[in-house]
């Protein structure tokens, strides 16, 4: 069975596989990143949203969607934790919101669209809704969550740091270019 012609293109309508292989990847990375954290109560520092931004910048708010609930999905059966609705539509915000601001504002400065497409996913997946979540399920106080913005804040600029730099370098923007 052929699964591409000569020219190495996908017959699967547009290399839908090698899209889906690296959200799956990504969704991964990101399960990676949430073992590698450090944790204290309602605290988490850890770069478990970074896979979730590029899925949304890269391939759309829907994907990174995807890849958000899917995560944290995957990632509480396998840690043995009961799925907290909320927290995962948090999760699916911090794909899904960079990926509108990727694909549908500020066409003309990419740096801008990655502050503002970083910033806008914490605050409304990880500030709001998390927040919501933790205090809802867990009955954590508001004044021990709103110690979370900050952060949110340094954890959103190393995280729009790095992918600044991953859409700066040119052997990483080609990769994207012929995955899109």
């Amino acid at each position: 069975m052929q699964i591409s012609d000569r020219n190495n293109t996908n017959i699967t309508n547009g290399g839908r596989l090698k899209k889906l292989l690296i959200i799956a990847l990504l969704i991964a990375l990101s399960m990676v990143f949430k073992r590698i954290s450090i944790t204290a109560g309602p605290f988490r520092f850890s770069f478990e949203n970074l896979p979730l931004i590029l899925s949304g910048m890269i391939f759309g708010p829907i994907a990174g969607f995807m890849t958000g609930a899917v995560g944290d999905i995957l990632g509480c059966i396998i840690s043995g934790f009961a799925i907290n609705p909320i927290i995962t539509a948090g999760a699916a915000m911090i794909g899904c919101v960079p990926g509108i601001v990727s694909f549908y504002c500020f066409k003309d400065n990419p740096t801008l669209k990655i502050i503002t497409g970083v910033a806008l996913g914490h605050v409304i997946g990880s500030i709001v809704i998390k927040s919501i979540g933790l205090h809802v399920y867990y009955n954590h106080p508001w004044s021990a969550l709103a110690l979370r913005i900050p952060l949110y804040i340094i954890t959103g600029a190393v995280e729009g740091y790095i992918i600044w730099l991953l859409m700066k370098n040119k052997s990483f923007a080609r990769l994207i270019n012929r995955i899109r």
